[in-house]
């Protein structure tokens, strides 16, 4: 099965090529902007700008992907919501090309989907859940959903929420590594409580996108962690894990945590269909922080 990943120098798309790269029956083709920071075994790199057609069309040309997992977006919330222009063209246009050249191979189409697409009135959420985005990435994350379903590509969306974990080059940051940073600096900081997700582990994402596509699943799923937390929770677990001052962690309220864009307060997903489908089964939060601790 040949598998052509875009954005391979993201959080998620280094976890990913690295996962798909490892599997024997997988052709990888791990695309990006500027050469991969890291060496595949395996699999090829391609430069590929998904706001390029040309580049779109010259990668499934010389490759023909039989998948392809578009692991790529501009996910900056407050960027998004300023930059609107900018984020249409790298959230939904890009989606558009990659559809259109999906079309012309018949390439099984994995797109990557947020949490963000929703109110925040209630959580945790299921695959049938109305999406109503209360800022600009969850509506451009939205639309592009739409484009992915109103073709006629076989596809699959996996949503997500609040993903998290380390790349060798320590390029991307996350809560967990802001949190672990600022206390070991000794800087107090303040965290929402009352906002709640299901954070999820990059490598648990990575899994879900190899597994939807080694079984040709079809539809929307859900892809996240298992535990129900607010941000606090998350900083006050990190400092308890590293052995960090949580004294200097104060809770506060998205009310008085002023932000460009606002955020769906309650999110997090049910996650049987993945389970029961799919075979995911995510790790706890302390297993993923273990997990990043050894890569530190």
């Amino acid at each position: 099965m040949k598998i052509l990943v875009t954005g391979a120098n993201g959080l998620l798309g280094q976890k990913l090529a690295r996962l798909l790269d490892e599997d024997p029956e997988i052709e990888l083709v791990a695309t990006a902007r500027k050469p991969l920071g890291y060496a595949l075994q395996n699999g090829v790199y391609a430069k590929m700008d998904i706001e390029n057609k040309e580049d779109i069309v010259s990668a499934f040309f010389e490759h023909k992907p039989e998948v392809v997992i578009h692991a790529a977006a501009m996910t900056q919330v407050d960027d998004c919501e300023v930059q609107r222009e900018q984020c249409w063209t790298a959230n939904v246009t890009s989606v558009e090309l990659l559809a259109e050249a999906c079309q012309w191979y018949n390439t099984h189409l994995i797109y990557v989907s947020t949490d963000f697409i929703f109110d925040g009135s209630h959580g945790p959420l299921d695959e049938n859940e109305k999406p109503a985005p209360v800022n600009y990435y969850g509506e451009s994350k939205l639309a592009a959903e739409k484009v992915v379903q109103a073709s006629s590509l076989t596809w699959s969306i996996l949503r997500t929420v609040l993903v998290y974990g380390v790349t060798p080059d320590m390029s991307r940051s996350n809560i967990v590594l802001w949190v672990k940073n600022s206390l070991e600096q000794g800087k107090p900081i303040k965290v929402v409580n009352d906002q709640w997700r299901t954070p999820t582990l990059a490598e648990d994402l990575a899994m879900g996108c190899y597994l939807a596509a080694k079984k040709n699943a079809k539809g929307i799923f859900n892809i996240s962690g298992k535990d129900f937390m607010s941000p606090y929770d998350i900083a006050i677990k990190t400092a308890e894990y590293f052995k960090l001052d949580k004294s200097l962690i104060t809770a506060t309220d998205s009310d008085t945590f002023k932000q460009t864009a606002r955020r769906p307060l309650t999110t997090g997903f049910v996650i049987e269909k993945a389970r029961k489908e799919l075979g995911y089964e995510p790790r706890s939060f302390e297993e993923g922080l273990k997990i990043m601790s050894e890569q530190l």
